[in-house]
């Protein structure tokens, strides 16, 4: 089991690691759309937001030596499904066929009250 970290995604908030790599798969936690540079969320809506926790997606997958064509799965959470549509418009700007397994859960609440939360599982 190795631990994942970089600059280039937000610091963890708490006791857990951005992410985990056990073998050849690669779990992230959830990323919070804040911007590493200034800690704070993007101006905007859902859409910047999803950008944002995209990106830092990527920048955790870049840290262990994998692309967004690794994902092979996402768990999106949103704060409100009526975003829904949004959310998934920037969403397909980071993936290609063949697109990674997906939930899209709606949630009552998300840490520092942002719109979106996104965490992936990629294999090598």
């Amino acid at each position: 089991m190795k631990t994942i970290s970089t600059t280039k995604a937000p610091a963890a908030i708490g006791p857990y690691s951005q992410a985990i790599k056990v073998g050849n798969l690669l779990y992230t936690s959830g990323q919070l759309p804040i911007d590493p540079a200034t800690g704070t969320f993007p101006e905007g809506g859902i859409k910047e937001q999803t950008r944002q926790s995209l990106l830092n997606v990527k920048a955790i997958l870049e840290e262990a030596g994998l692309t967004m064509a690794n994902v092979v799965k996402t768990t999106v959470f949103l704060a409100d499904m009526n975003e829904f549509a949004d959310m998934n418009a920037v969403y397909s700007e980071f993936f290609s066929e063949p697109y990674p397994a997906r939930s899209a859960v709606a949630v009552k609440a998300l840490p520092k009250a942002a719109m979106v939360e996104i965490e992936v599982v990629a294999g090598e």
